[in-house]
């Protein structure tokens, strides 16, 4: 079994070839069980114990793969990571082992690519103002992945911390994307063609009355019934897709949206895997306003495993030759 270290796995994952992997996948689909949750040591209260979440994926007759990340609250107080992520691929046929991978890297890579994948869709094909909120892996991910598919050259960083957000931007810009902080939020997203968000955010950060025709709202963050990134008037103001219908019962921002009756279930206008298919449509004008709600899905992961392992086999037999 290979072991595929985070510098390998990152370098195999460029966004050119990773949102055609996705979009490949989810054309093709996959089994993808529901994902399993377990408690380990303590309950949490006081910062002690953790989760562990299993999400599990194959192609019948091709690969298998399981994420298992590890989440410990407390580790903040020891100077380490709070998650962790490990991606283990198997022969689909066989059960036999093919590789260990860095799962953090697959992780960010594709829930990046995911989002532009989604707004090769939904976003204007003259978008060229993207906001960013947020500042965490993911967040220093979109500008990169987003420039694959939008002729994006207007950058804007938001977070609550100013300060993290000018030091995106000066990384932004050493990496030779136009980017600047802000921290006027009500601008920065009336001044934006796609509003990408990826925090932790646990109350509505962007407000349906700030979104502007045409705007393309990617919302990423809010993977549980407690986390909010948008109000309740992002969803009534908008043509709401998600990435899967497992986002419908496990975000809180569509959660609050459904109770607060600015969207019915009903009028979801697809999942990313019908818009990949061409069974539902993306943009249907320069004007309308679009949602994209993710919470994540092990197809992903498989397909950026997939990628990464495949050209790993390539280098090594180039080099036998």
């Amino acid at each position: 079994m290979r072991s595929i270290d985070a510098a390998t796995t990152r370098r195999h994952l460029p966004f050119d070839a990773l949102i055609p992997a996705l979009r490949t996948m989810f054309v093709a689909g996959a089994e993808v069980p529901l994902r399993t949750t377990h408690r380990v040591g303590g309950r949490g209260d006081d910062g002690s114990g953790g989760t562990i979440l299993l999400m599990p994926a194959w192609r019948n007759g091709a690969r298998l793969g399981i994420k298992t990340v590890t989440i410990f609250p407390g580790n903040g107080a020891l100077g380490l990571p709070g998650l962790h992520a490990t991606y283990l691929l198997f022969d689909a046929a066989t059960g036999v082992p093919l590789a260990q991978l860095d799962g953090n890297e697959i992780t960010s890579r594709r829930t990046a690519a995911a989002s532009a994948l989604a707004a090769s869709y939904l976003a204007r094909t003259d978008a060229r103002r993207l906001l960013i909120l947020g500042t965490g892996r993911v967040a220093s991910l979109l500008a990169e992945a987003m420039r694959v598919v939008r002729p994006i050259d207007d950058v804007v960083i938001w977070n609550h911390r100013s300060a993290s957000a000018e030091r995106l931007a000066g990384e932004l810009r050493v990496a030779g994307i136009a980017a600047r902080a802000s921290t006027d939020l009500e601008a920065a997203v009336a001044q934006a063609d796609i509003v990408s968000c990826a925090t932790l955010a646990t109350a509505a950060l962007v407000r349906g009355a700030w979104l502007q025709p045409g705007t393309h709202l990617d919302l990423i963050g809010s993977f549980t019934p407690q986390m909010r990134e948008a109000d309740t008037d992002c969803f009534a103001r908008s043509r709401v897709f998600v990435d899967t219908a497992e986002a419908l019962a496990k975000s809180g921002d569509v959660l609050e949206a459904i109770a607060a009756g600015a969207f019915d279930p009903a009028q979801l206008q697809g999942t990313l895997a019908e818009l990949c298919a061409g069974t539902r449509p993306g943009r249907l004008d320069a004007a309308e306003r679009t949602l994209f709600k993710a919470v994540g899905t092990a197809l992903e992961d498989l397909a950026a495993a997939e990628l990464v392992f495949d050209a790993v086999q390539r280098e090594s037999l180039s080099s036998c030759g």
